[in-house]
């Protein structure tokens, strides 16, 4: 199946369990459209990112992964930005952040959290910008 994107769904990175299209078309979630605007973004970001459902969510990467939704936050929803599925070092990597999106969970970690639609459109231009360079260290 073809996404908006014109890439399939196989292509993509789709997992043994189903694509990401088809774990959105049966998801409950009261940030629905906010996930689905975050999946869009974080997709049209670079060419070379794909996705697939890892940890029970939506999980985005290009060698490695890279980011994670985080769809067990009370309100809104996040994305855990992260260096690859195994700790790794991530000494002399500087990610700039001049919006100041980045909420540090650990070393080599982060989360970007978005309380709404409104939210995810105001810092959409900032967002894409950190995903390219987030990408640029994986």
């Amino acid at each position: 199946m073809a996404t908006k994107t014109g890439r399939t769904a196989t292509s993509r990175g789709a997992s043994a369990g189903g694509t990401v299209e088809d774990f959105l078309a049966v998801l409950e979630h009261p940030a629905k459209q906010e996930i689905l605007a975050l999946r869009r973004l974080i997709l049209a970001a670079d060419a070379s990112i794909g996705e697939e459902i890892k940890w029970k969510v939506p999980s985005f990467r290009t060698t490695e992964h890279f980011a994670t939704l985080h769809l067990r936050a009370k309100q809104g929803v996040g994305v855990i930005l992260h260096f690859g599925a195994k700790k790794r070092s991530v000494a002399g990597i500087n990610i700039a952040d001049p919006d100041a999106l980045l909420e540090w969970l650990a070393d080599d970690r982060a989360m970007v959290t978005f309380r709404d639609l409104h939210d995810v459109v105001a810092k959409q231009q900032a967002f894409t910008a950190l995903i390219r360079e987030w990408i640029r260290h994986v």
